[in-house]
């Protein structure tokens, strides 16, 4: 659906749906919450964002479709399309994230993350960046995964914005054993549903849940990096940019 037709003013369908999804997502949050610090407090495993990220992406209407296999102790390095992209990747990995400092500057924002792990860059500060391999090391050995958007923003789904390498900055130095992962998502109506051009955050959100069909996304988990690829966070941005435009081109116009 063309995008423009999309944003028109919402049905009295479409805010029924709305409130019944979001009603959906405070249950299952008011739900979770309780079971995640009884779960931390007898420091078992991490296991209640998983459930509920996974239970937003459903709420919301995803139908999720995975090829290849999430590795485990991963970098996983993925373009970016729609905030639905994070909980269909921890769906399917239990990944942790790498956010932008910029959402640790809200409290309540900053412990919601915190909750799952994220690690927030800090790009133009150099001194910080032994403090974020730590945060990765720790996100890492406590999910079995991370993820990173080093586009820095959502795209239109078709093509790829350049690679940011300093988002790379803190896997730089990764624990022995760790690979690295480029993953692939692809929805199959990626340009009515990305969030991308001047749209309001807000705006895409109600545009989404307000949808009747499915959102139908398959996620790609290609082939780890390797030897020289790894070399730095360059070679490892170039890399995974070039595994990930390949695969974009590979599965285009089926």
């Amino acid at each position: 659906m063309d995008k423009a037709i999309s944003q028109a003013r919402i049905s009295a369908i479409g805010w029924f749906i709305i409130a019944l999804r979001v009603l959906i997502m405070l249950a299952l949050f008011l739900a979770c919450v309780p079971f995640y610090y009884l779960w931390r407090l007898l420091r078992l495993p991490r296991l209640w964002p998983r459930i509920f990220l996974s239970g937003v992406g459903i709420a919301a209407g995803l139908e999720i479709d995975v090829k290849g296999r999430p590795r485990r102790n991963a970098l996983l390095i993925s373009n970016h399309v729609s905030w639905l992209d994070i909980p269909a990747i921890s769906w399917a990995s239990g990944s942790a994230f790498v956010g932008h400092s910029g959402l640790a500057s809200m409290p309540l924002l900053k412990h919601l993350c915190a909750m799952n792990d994220t690690v927030f860059i800090e790009r133009h500060i150099r001194s910080s960046v032994a403090s974020q391999v730590e945060q990765v090391r720790h996100a890492i050995a406590d999910t079995g995964a991370l993820t990173l958007f080093p586009e820095g923003t959502t795209g239109d789904g078709i093509g790829l914005l350049p690679f940011k390498s300093s988002l790379l900055s803190a896997a730089e130095v990764l624990p022995d054993g760790v690979a690295v992962q480029p993953v692939f998502l692809e929805y199959a109506e990626a340009p009515g549903i990305s969030w991308a051009g001047d749209e309001h955050g807000l705006d895409n959100f109600k545009r989404i849940l307000a949808r009747i069909r499915p959102i139908r996304l398959t996620l790609h988990f290609l082939a780890p990096l390797e030897g020289a690829e790894l070399a730095d966070r360059k070679s490892m941005a170039a890399a995974a940019q070039k595994a990930i435009e390949t695969a974009m081109r590979a599965h285009r116009g089926r």
